[in-house]
């Protein structure tokens, strides 16, 4: 049986993809259209690693090429493709209920892709970003989270980390913050090492005063 937990936060760091947004099919459909340009083996069922950046997959795929022209040709792949990009449930009504400045996205995506998806979607660009050209070292280490914590003015123990990934997870714990797993791309099993899980946004009520923010959620049994 789920559990009904109450968490107060001074503010929310927000993966993009598999959290705010999917864009699953495009990112599939781009990256197995970039392993067959470089000629990568059994690129038609190749499968992505989520939440790590293309930079590294690039690196992974493709050490013997320059990473940077690997990059601008999947990034320029996945702005060109975003049919069958849908918000997740609950995340319009939960960013209208929040403060500008008590939340940011931290993304594995690039800026110019992620202004890009959340134009698409139509969502709110919000003032604060950490993405993947934004940071020396990607998920799973703390940078990332550490970086979006400093945007808020915040240390990284006073704000909540909501992901999707096993690796979001890590870094969102190694950045010193509490996480909470959202389900969809991964497995419970696979989030097991997050603070909370829901099976979505839709699940999440927020409220807010002068202290921070306060959450109320069924967590997953």
């Amino acid at each position: 049986m789920s559990e009904l937990v109450r968490v107060e936060t001074k503010g929310i760091l927000f993966d993009m993809d598999g959290v705010l947004i999917s864009s699953i099919g495009s990112v599939v459909r781009c990256w197995r259209q970039w392993a067959e340009h470089y000629d990568v083996p059994n690129a038609e069922i190749y499968e992505v690693p989520h939440g790590m950046r293309a930079i590294e997959i690039v690196k992974q795929l493709r050490p013997d090429i320059d990473p940077q022209e690997g990059l601008r040709v999947i990034e320029d792949l996945e702005m060109e493709d975003v049919a069958g990009l849908t918000v997740l449930p609950g995340v319009r009504t939960l960013l209208a209920r929040l403060p500008l400045d008590r939340w940011a996205i931290v993304t594995s995506a690039t800026q110019r892709l992620l202004i890009r998806r959340l134009e698409v979607a139509g969502l709110p660009i919000p003032q604060r970003i950490i993405s993947a050209d934004m940071v020396e070292r990607g998920k799973p280490d703390p940078e990332p989270y550490r970086r979006g914590a400093e945007l808020l003015g915040l240390p990284a123990a006073e704000c909540l980390v909501i992901e999707d990934a096993p690796s979001g997870v890590g870094a969102g714990l190694a950045a010193g913050s509490r996480v909470l797993g959202v389900l969809g791309t991964h497995s419970a099993e696979d989030l097991k090492d997050a603070t909370w899980i829901v099976p979505s946004l839709e699940a999440v009520a927020v409220d807010t005063d002068a202290d921070g923010l306060k959450l109320q959620f069924p967590t997953v049994a």
